[in-house]
């Protein structure tokens, strides 16, 4: 630790000592006498931070930078309460000795400031306890109470907005937490001040009983002690007054600034410069006033110097104000931005966006939520359903606009390069024919971008037509949301790189440190478990469960040290998953299988290869196979089951292989890695004839 970082942490442990014992000293001014010096200090200490507060109030531009007032108002009102039954015991106990004797800055108050007249002591009292006590702690109360309650209301909302911008990659996962806290200190501190300001209130109404228990109170103990009654009355009426300003002035101060504070958050800004850009911006409004006030001062009676020197000054200091915010934003429109060394444009030009969506401009509207534009909540919440479905953190989507592409037309891009494209037009829906036996419909037939099937183009007024005969009718938005999942679906693989896998095992590190250090790299390399997860990502097979694949690691690394081999053992460890993912509805797996025959080819392929005799399979076999697998889909959409084809596990890898060119939607799965007690339904045998 530096010396000036122990230098601050001893300040630190000062002021937390300071402040209880503080508090302690000023609840134990109620019971231990004061001398007049130290309670004449403390008044004008009482004083001094009233005025400090109510300053720091309007400097301030957002509520929670004085988070702190809630709690400095109790601390304040118990000091002035503590400070008048000080004043109370010296004003009975001492009041008649003489000039002093209860304290100079209470006598002070009562004799010179109200010039010793107490009916005007009295009454400005009583005007300043109105105004406290009426208006701007019952204003103040109000406002803090409705802040407090729709703050409240919209933490659900402010909440979900966080979370969009998480998911939408706009926030990091610390800014997200950073906000949240600030949300959640923020509804803190209005509901802090709806309590607070009862505590200004009962202040008011104490102030009152404590005047008039020293004026009754002084009375009678002055004539007991001998005392004239009218030199009495004088006396003790005097410093009643005196104590009751003394302490009614900071209260009203800090009532103020309670007001002032739980206003913040509608200007946004120091209150200063609030007025001056809000009323003296408005030329208007300024012109209006300075006609109004220069009428005033030729109507008989009216003075006529002050009303004109005020409708110059407004008109001047508006002139003013106006000119500064011309140059201003002059200013900043004309600012050329700083130009980048050849270092930084070297740089910015090396970068890379992981992921990338350009848009035509047509498009753009689907991004801006001004315009009613949902695709960035949309990608937000895909980011969401894929870390859940594949287990991996999908990297922020950078939306950004094409002049190089049709109006219409967009592209998604991964590491730079072109992966998918599609083409949306103008001003109309996609209506698309799932079933196959919807009614015709006015459109222009197109094809959907996403999964290739048959659709119509339909003008906007026509979806709800669209709908109610049997279309699915999707708007730009959702085209470009659900093109881009699939196409991360089917590329999943190519955004999990070392990073992304240290990631992964850094939020398995917090749950299950041992592991994590046990298995990399220890048993296998960072590099080759990245191979794995790769493999398992690319077959549509998830690696949310990071620990069971991980302990599966551990116990198979010691029979192989292959990437591609030890997947295969890996998912068969993940039966249960694998099994979960193609059962259907009535509990059963339909798939395919081979021809045993076939088998028999592939596996004598396998053995040649290894030997290095050849291996090379006959193309029109494999023509019909493929073909045959392609047929086999419509069976499977009749059933609502995925495509799937179960095979021998020496023979997984290879069949995988032949398939995935042509029939990319085929699954392939060992006997191994389908759970034995969910019945396997076999819907064809895939043969060569």
């Amino acid at each position: 630790m530096t010396a000036k970082a122990a230098a601050t942490d001893d300040k630190n442990r000062l002021w937390d000592a300071v402040v209880p014992v503080g508090i302690i000293c000023v609840i134990l001014m109620m019971i231990l006498p004061l001398p007049p010096v130290l309670l004449d200090t403390l008044i004008a200490l009482s004083m001094a931070l009233s005025i400090g507060v109510f300053l720091t109030a309007l400097f301030i531009e957002q509520a929670l930078e004085f988070s702190a007032f809630p709690a400095f108002v109790l601390v304040a009102t118990l000091l002035r309460l503590s400070l008048n039954v000080a004043t109370t015991r010296l004003i009975l106990l001492h009041g008649g000795e003489g000039q002093g004797s209860a304290g100079s800055v209470v006598e002070a108050f009562g004799r010179f400031v109200v010039e010793g007249n107490v009916l005007v002591g009295l009454v400005v009292f009583l005007i300043l306890t109105v105004i406290n006590f009426v208006v701007v702690t019952k204003g103040a109360g109000r406002v803090a109470e409705v802040a407090a309650r729709f703050t409240l209301d919209a933490m659900p909302g402010k909440q979900m907005a966080i979370d969009a911008d998480l998911g939408a990659g706009a926030l990091t996962q610390d800014q997200a937490r950073t906000r949240r806290r600030e949300l959640e200190r923020e509804a803190d501190f209005f509901g802090a001040m709806d309590g607070a300001s009862k505590f200004v209130h009962g202040d008011a109404i104490a102030g009152l009983l404590i005047m008039a228990i020293n004026l009754i109170g002084g009375l009678v103990l002055g004539v007991s002690r001998g005392m004239p009654v009218d030199r009495a009355a004088e006396t003790f009426s005097v410093l009643s007054v005196g104590d009751a300003l003394a302490s009614q002035i900071p209260a009203l101060l800090i009532s103020a600034a309670s007001g002032i504070v739980v206003t913040r958050t509608a200007t946004g800004e120091q209150l200063g410069r609030a007025l001056a850009s809000q009323f003296f911006g408005r030329r208007p409004a300024v012109i209006i006033t300075a006609i109004i006030l220069t009428v005033l001062a030729f109507m008989p009676g009216m003075p006529a110097l002050p009303c004109l020197a005020l409708a110059g000054a407004i008109v001047f200091a508006a002139r003013r104000i106006a000119a500064k915010a011309s140059a201003a934003g002059a200013e900043a429109e004309h600012a050329a931005p700083a130009p980048r060394s050849p270092a930084e444009a070297v740089d910015a030009a090396l970068t890379v966006d992981a992921l990338s969506i350009e848009l035509g401009y047509e498009l753009v509207p689907t991004v801006e939520a001004s315009h009613g534009g949902t695709l960035t909540e949309r990608v937000g919440k895909l980011r969401e359903e894929l870390a859940r479905e594949l287990g991996l953190v999908v990297p922020p989507v950078h939306v950004s606009d094409n002049l190089e592409l049709s109006p219409g037309g967009y592209r998604v891009l991964i590491s730079g390069l072109e992966v998918a494209k599609g083409e949306c037009a103008h001003g109309r829906v996609l209506a698309i024919d799932g079933s196959g036996s919807a009614p015709a419909i006015e459109g222009e037939p197109t094809t959907d971008p996403t999964f290739g099937m048959p659709a119509l183009w339909i003008a906007q007024r026509d979806r709800e037509l669209g709908e109610a005969l049997g279309y699915t009718v999707v708007d730009h938005a959702t085209i470009l949301a659900t093109h881009l999942g699939e196409v991360l679906r089917q590329n999943a693989h190519r955004l999990l790189g070392r990073q992304e896998v240290q990631h992964l095992l850094d939020v398995l590190a917090r749950r299950a440190p041992r592991l994590v250090d046990d298995v990399v790299p220890t048993m296998l390399p960072l590099g080759d478990l990245t191979r794995v997860l790769k493999n398992l990502v690319r077959e549509g097979v998830s690696v949310r469960d990071m620990r069971a694949i991980l302990e599966a690691v551990a116990e198979l690394s010691a029979q192989t040290k292959d990437p591609e081999q030890l997947t295969e053992l890996v998912r068969e460890r993940l039966v249960l998953q694998i099994t979960a993912r193609f059962k259907n509805t009535d509990g059963t797996v339909a798939a395919l299988t081979l021809d045993p025959r076939i088998e028999q080819v592939l596996r004598s392929s396998l053995m040649e290869i290894a030997n290095g005799t050849g291996g090379a399979l006959d193309p029109e076999m494999l023509r019909t196979l493929t073909a045959r697998a392609e047929a086999s889909l419509s069976a499977f959409a009749s059933r609502s089951a995925s495509p799937l084809v179960v095979t021998a596990p020496d023979l997984r890898r290879y069949v995988r292989a032949i398939v995935e060119r042509k029939v990319p939607q085929l699954s392939v799965a060992s006997f191994r890695e389908i759970d034995p007690t969910v019945p396997l339904r076999i819907v064809d045998r895939l043969s060569a004839a």
